[in-house]
């Protein structure tokens, strides 16, 4: 081979604008979701560390206003809220109760924020004794249909509340459909779903389960989450929630599963949802807090490796600690 004759890729990567200049993915302020815990709570100045997501905490709701006042500040967009309620029964009813904490928390946001996008996860699983993504039959199975009309009203309550878009996250057949029914004849026809088409049985949920307070009480849930072993159902779950109505089809996890992520993007022409869940915060925190690996680097290059994959936008615990970094 002559000199001159073979490909000469540095050239292009000689110099940070030249880098630049070429750049093929690029992650903005507007691709991410912060998640956030609120807790109902007569404590007006409540704010929790949660241990084992550093830098992460519970809020009450004058301190999630607060928080989210800061972020908004660098650059945040938009959030998604989870909530923590005073008392749980079997049937979740506080998912769905108008003055519920997640609808209070809703109204306030909106009311500060109102340019935020307010994005709100639709689960029973934080609200039932149980601890179980919807109704229960006397042997501890979940039923899937009557759950449906339990996960409806809380959509449903969630928008008149003033959320911007809604998240079912439970993994019943047939929600979505129910959701975007229950919308549409309530007025809300202009309400988007972003669902939780491809939600998996991740052992990286574990640090949720102390921030939300919702560990299953007993077995767990594989029954109705995807099988991580499992390629094809992917493309089956997320075909039956876009023909059900859903506007915005999501991975979770995502760092395990950007095959999956890539596979989604392929075949869908609307927009993708990644979910960088806690475990994988928690992985990266740790692994920092060590010395093992740069805090900027690493995380910018999870995000941008999710971004790579497929996602149009990412709900992440860093969007807080990487808008500076976009700027």
């Amino acid at each position: 081979m002559n000199i001159g004759d073979f490909h000469r890729g540095r050239r292009l990567r000689r110099t940070a604008p030249l880098r630049e200049m070429v750049r093929e993915t690029e992650l903005r302020p507007a691709d991410l979701i912060q998640g956030y815990f609120v807790v109902d709570t007569p404590d007006a100045g409540f704010e929790k560390p949660i241990g084992s997501m550093p830098g992460q905490s519970q809020f009450s709701v004058e301190r999630l206003v607060v928080r989210v006042g800061k972020a908004m500040d660098l650059g945040l967009r938009s959030a998604i809220v989870f909530g923590l309620p005073q008392k749980k029964d079997p049937a979740g009813t506080g998912a769905y109760a108008d003055e519920g904490i997640v609808q209070r928390a809703v109204r306030r946001l909106k009311e500060t924020y109102p340019e935020l996008v307010v994005v709100t996860d639709v689960c029973l699983c934080e609200y039932t004794s149980h601890g179980h993504c919807g109704l229960l039959n006397d042997h501890g199975e979940v039923l899937n249909d009557p759950t449906l009309e339990l996960l409806a009203k809380t959509a449903l309550s969630h928008v008149r509340a003033g959320a911007d878009i809604v998240a079912p996250s439970d993994m019943m057949d047939g929600r979505v459909g129910a959701i975007r029914v229950a919308l549409d004849a309530a007025g809300f026809s202009h309400i988007p779903i972003m669902s939780y088409a491809v939600k998996y049985a991740s052992a990286f949920y574990g640090p949720f389960r102390e921030a939300a307070d919702s560990a299953p009480a007993f077995g767990d849930r594989r029954g109705y989450q995807m099988d991580p072993a499992n390629t094809r159902e992917a493309l089956r779950e997320a075909a039956a929630d876009f023909a059900e109505g859903a506007d915005i089809l999501m991975v979770k996890p995502a760092m395990p599963y950007l095959d999956i992520l890539r596979l989604l993007r392929d075949n869908f022409d609307t927009p993708i949802a990644a979910y960088q869940v806690s475990g994988e915060y928690a992985m990266l925190k740790a692994a920092i807090a060590n010395g093992w690996l740069d805090p900027k680097r690493a995380v910018l290059e999870s995000l941008i490796g999710i971004k790579r994959a497929g996602a149009d936008m990412i709900i992440t615990y860093f969007a807080e600690e990487v808008l500076p970094w976009l700027k």
